[in-house]
């Protein structure tokens, strides 16, 4: 079974937004063991809408299409697909008691006959409320091939695809088992990886696929094995996950988890009762929005500084002024004065610091552009290490947030 996603909108086509509302359905697709066959993106033009939606239905039998449901008229997807399906659009009731009522309880501003026309579906389609917004989902079926109209609002969509369009695909249909693992690999090239495992690849069964996924400063390794029998599948990745580890052990970190570094981080801490604090040179708080981001991060995440001045450095976390003259602000002295600083003021059991040049200039050091030290105080003492993350200011961010991270998990774990 293959679905196929396509996203309507001129912004995306123009760069104004990213499309993420793509990757979201096609993961949550292949977690029920459905696979995604193409992504489009199609304009917010009737010509356009028509021959894609045409086009996928020759391709897929699960169509997924997200935007357009406005109700200004560049929002023509409701149109569109009258059209496509030979169909007129009907005042639904209950959605028209929804919007109402999400304008009396929740909108400052007077509903208009503009608003009230978001009732107006397709008499053909199943009606999927969208509890969060004025739009509602729209399911069709025609000749074998389920169509599925969602919001352009990530949250009003995800909202749908977890309420309505998962459960009743997972209901209707027979779906086979796909099972991915992702093995995470530190201080070796893809190719030097690739050929220290190529007898092992080779010799991967027909339904186990292997795929390289480089990314900065490590490569993932995905097994992605598809069947009937899910024990069957669980047992043969789970052996060949073993026999990578035989190969390359002394370079695997550890084995992915759906969910991002900074949750299972949140998650460790608050299972151990341990807090958080970060003090932000050059990563700017780039470290404390990773480690809010997931909902109830208050339980373990005390606050962060961002430091940016090296007046604020003294000032605020109390780094000593001879220090920063002796060693300037990017040294591993100022990150570990940084990371016991941040630790006291903000009373956390672990502290993080960062502090480094991201060019493209060098500021208040001389320290070479892409130099980072990132500082960790526990309750056992502090340290630093020192990085050189290259000479692009975005990658040298990221990596620098990325290994804050990951030598926090080591840390606690030791811990």
């Amino acid at each position: 079974m293959q679905a196929e996603i396509i996203t309507i909108g001129d912004e995306i086509l123009i760069g104004q937004i990213v499309d993420t509302n793509s990757a979201y359905i096609a993961a949550e697709l292949n977690k029920i063991g459905i696979s995604v066959y193409q992504v489009t993106s199609a304009q917010d033009n009737r010509e356009h809408i028509l021959k894609t939606l045409e086009e996928a239905r020759r391709r897929t039998n699960i169509i997924i299409i997200t935007g357009g449901l406005g109700p200004t008229r560049d929002d023509v997807t409701k149109h569109t697909l009258c059209e496509f399906f030979g169909d007129i659009l009907v005042q639904d009731q209950k959605v028209l008691a929804h919007i109402e009522e999400l304008f009396a309880k929740h909108i400052n501003t007077p509903i208009s006959n503009l608003n009230r026309s978001q009732a107006m579906v397709p008499s053909g389609a199943e009606v999927l409320m969208n509890r969060y917004g004025t739009a509602p989902g729209m399911w069709f079926e025609k000749e074998g091939v389920v169509y599925i109209s969602l919001p352009g609002v990530p949250y009003e969509m995800k909202a749908l695809m977890q309420g309505e369009v998962l459960p009743r695909l997972r209901e209707n249909y027979d779906r086979p088992y796909i099972l991915h693992r992702t093995i995470i690999t530190y201080g070796m090239g893809e190719s030097d990886i690739a050929n220290s495992i190529a007898d092992w690849e080779n010799a991967l069964p027909s339904f186990v696929k292997l795929a390289y996924l480089p990314q900065i400063g490590k490569v993932r390794l995905r097994l992605t094995a598809k069947g009937t029998d899910k024990e069957f599948i669980e047992s043969v990745v789970s052996d060949k996950v073993h026999e990578l580890y035989g190969l390359i052990g002394d370079i695997i970190y550890d084995l992915e988890s759906d969910e991002p570094l900074e949750v299972l981080l949140g998650k460790l801490l608050a299972d151990k009762k341990k807090t958080l604090a970060a003090a932000e040179s050059c990563t700017g708080g780039m470290v404390s929005e990773r480690m809010t981001s997931a909902p109830g991060a208050s339980v373990y995440f005390r606050g962060g500084v961002v430091s940016y001045a090296t007046e604020t450095k003294a000032d605020v976390l109390g780094v000593p002024q001879e220090l920063i003259d002796k060693h300037s602000v990017v040294s591993a002295e100022v990150a570990e004065a940084m990371a016991t600083g941040v630790r006291k003021l903000l009373k956390s059991d672990f502290a993080v610091s960062t502090t480094g040049n991201a060019g493209p200039t060098k500021g208040d050091s001389d320290a070479e552009i892409g130099t980072v030290y990132i500082g960790i105080a526990t309750p056992k003492g502090v340290y630093s290490q020192k990085f050189n993350f290259g000479n692009h200011r975005e990658k040298v961010l990221n990596k620098a947030v990325n290994k804050t991270l990951e030598m926090l998990w080591e840390e606690i774990l030791k811990n």
